[in-house]
């Protein structure tokens, strides 16, 4: 299989189903940011010290593949990858909660910091939200489950937990943030 294909040069690009739109098409940019978030936890693997997060890390890059795949398909078309749904938002909340149960209670607001990985999941975090926002956008004009936005919100709720957890781990401190007075 060609990597190049050309067939997107004039800016356009193909859905599943078959329909092409402008590559700006807020579709293909909540597709695209999701694209980006999974990227994103794939660098804050590779800075990993541990190994305790890494399975159900990698099980999230294997939904945000299935959640790109949801928004890659035209409305109306037919994806093949399996829909995020109630069990795996569940299993995002139960996840959370068992990584809170090591890690201080947050009394104030933390800057996004740390260590490397921390960091990098701070920011897969942030983009995961970004990835939020296309879709609520992309909904105003196409039918969206709601699952989909669901599952969005409780993943970057999961990574603001992770990055907290792997610096925990790593040894890592917190910074507060300790709003100056007027």
């Amino acid at each position: 299989m060609k990597i190049y294909t050309k067939t997107g040069d004039k800016g356009e690009t193909g859905l599943q189903g078959g329909s092409r739109v402008k590559k700006s098409h807020p579709r293909v940019s909540a597709y695209g940011t999701l694209d980006e978030a999974n990227s994103m936890i794939g660098l804050g693997l590779s800075f990993l010290k541990t190994s305790a997060p890494v399975a159900r890390l990698s099980r999230i890059q294997e939904e945000l593949f299935q959640l790109g795949a949801e928004l890659a398909t035209a409305p109306g078309g037919k994806n093949s990858a399996a829909m995020m749904g109630a069990p795996e938002i569940t299993r995002l909340e139960q996840e959370i909660d068992i990584m809170e149960k090591d890690l201080e209670p947050l009394k104030s607001f933390i800057l996004p910091s740390g260590g490397s990985a921390g960091s990098a999941f701070h920011l897969a975090r942030t983009i995961v939200r970004r990835a939020e926002r296309a879709c609520v956008e992309l909904s105003g004009s196409e039918t969206l489950r709601p699952e989909l936005i669901q599952y969005l919100n409780r993943l970057s709720d999961y990574l603001f937990v992770v990055a907290r957890y792997v610096n925990h781990l790593e040894g890592k401190p917190e910074t507060k943030w300790i709003p100056k007075k007027v």
